[in-house]
């Protein structure tokens, strides 16, 4: 009886469905995409995924595990050699289902299945858009940073010699005619004295020469 068995038995029996299943992963691990119906890419799913966790640890009992499950040497060297080392930072989800529409004939729902860390378009164009949005965005905005930067420095340098200028003339002037009027007053004090001491003796020799000629005149 078929009680509680939600799996997708596919229509087939037991042994038919593990076989099947068996060679899809195994033409997945070698080819790294395969188009087959929606309904066995969700059973080959859970089916495969376990089977690459596996392969993570490279030991003997894992590789035996693998290989009771895929038949295929050359699929589970594949596995532990290549698709092992490229989704060993993966932590799950190692599979991507894209859908194709329906087959002609019988109408099937169409998918293709891959290996998400194999499809190098993808990862070229995340990994490019990333960078040179990243970048131009970084060197933009230092740009206008030291462009604003220096335009600022500019201005406050402006501001400040300006008044400065103007500030320091008048100082240099008062400086200069301080300096300039001591020696101004010096030189008309001592051009005022040199007549004073030139006159003092000439009114001695006056003084004598009127005491000369007024005895002269008593003798007389």
């Amino acid at each position: 009886m078929r009680h509680n068995k939600s799996f997708n038995h596919l229509g087939r029996t037991n042994a038919h469905r593990k076989a099947m299943l068996s060679n899809l992963a195994s033409s997945l691990i070698m080819h790294k995409r395969i188009e087959t119906t929606t309904a066995k890419a969700k059973a080959l799913k859970k089916y495969i995924e376990p089977l690459i966790t596996r392969s993570k640890e490279d030991t003997t009992h894992s590789r035996r595990v693998v290989f009771s499950h895929l038949q295929d040497k050359e699929a589970v060297s594949e596995l532990f050699r290549e698709v092992s080392t490229r989704v060993a930072d993966r932590p799950g989800g190692y599979t991507r289902i894209i859908r194709l529409g329906n087959r002609q004939g019988d109408n099937a729902d169409m998918c293709m299945m891959e290996l998400v860390d194999f499809n190098e378009l993808l990862l070229g164009e995340k990994a490019g858009a990333k960078k040179t949005a990243s970048r131009r965005r970084r060197g933009a905005a230092r740009k206008k940073g030291e462009d604003t930067a220096a335009a600022a420095t500019a201005t406050t340098e402006e501001a400040t010699s300006e008044p400065e200028t103007t500030e320091e003339a008048p100082e240099e002037a008062t400086a200069e005619t301080a300096a300039e009027e001591p020696e101004t007053e010096v030189k008309a004090e001592a051009e005022e004295d040199q007549p004073a001491a030139e006159d003092e003796p000439a009114t001695e020799d006056t003084k004598d020469e009127e005491t000369t000629s007024d005895d002269d005149k008593k003798e007389a």
